[in-house]
């Protein structure tokens, strides 16, 4: 017969008087590289997505364009 899984809150097997989700249980929920990859793509499109955002905002006339006094920016 195999072995029993041991439950979070149940004390760890190897003998350290911790709970098992404070000793070994630890390493079993850390987020996998697929994950950690994919949050770090998240966050490198979420900055460079608000750096073109802000770089956009000038108040730099275009050529041709026309300050619009009641909406305070060129056109």
């Amino acid at each position: 017969m195999g072995t029993a899984k041991v439950g979070r809150n149940q004390w760890c097997p190897c003998g350290s008087g911790r709970k098992f989700k404070h000793c070994h249980g630890a390493t079993s929920d850390a987020m996998s590289l697929g994950m950690k990859l994919a949050l770090l793509a998240a966050a490198a499109a979420l900055v460079g997505g608000l750096v073109l955002g802000v770089s956009s905002f000038n108040a730099e006339p275009t050529p041709g364009g026309i300050w619009s006094e009641e909406h305070n920016h060129f056109h």
